[in-house]
């Protein structure tokens, strides 16, 4: 009976697991549709010497996603064997996108034209390095500057 109760609570965790991530996936999706017209690019060669400039603006965007427990065993077991670890790539993905949409929500509030020099940076939090237990997170941080044109 025990062990039908660890099976149907790991199958109720990993599902409630996916079915959470599918829904961030879906809110990114929307969400950079609705942002799509701010250009975002990693230089500032981009700017346009043409025009006026009426504005600059530091914008950053912040995101801190949990390592669940499925993630931290499955990738406990590819460290094993070796190869790619796709939990975790999952993770960073929906970290910096959305990090990044909250940046350019930030840019359209402030009506941006264009964002430039766009940086990512990610770290690990909550969980001491070199420790076996714990609990992390990773952290994406976007920041970029703003440009508002004169209309």
């Amino acid at each position: 009976m025990d062990l039908y109760i660890l099976l149907t609570l790991v199958i109720l965790g990993f599902s409630s697991g996916t079915i959470a991530e599918k829904i961030h996936y879906n809110s990114i999706k929307k969400r950079e549709t609705e942002l799509i017209n701010i250009p975002a690019v990693t230089s500032g060669d981009f700017i346009d010497e043409e025009k006026e400039i009426e504005n600059v603006y530091f914008l950053d965007g912040a995101c801190v996603v949990a390592l669940d427990y499925f993630k931290m065993f499955f990738a406990e077991i590819k460290k094993f064997f070796g190869g790619r670890i796709q939990s975790y790539e999952t993770l960073l993905d929906r970290g910096k996108r959305e990090a990044i949409l909250r940046l350019k929500q930030k840019a359209r509030e402030k009506d941006v034209d264009i964002i430039v020099n766009l940086r990512i940076e990610t770290s690990t939090i909550g969980q001491s390095a070199g420790k076996k237990k714990g609990f992390g997170c990773v952290e994406v941080f976007t920041y970029a500057t703003g440009i508002k044109y004169k209309k």
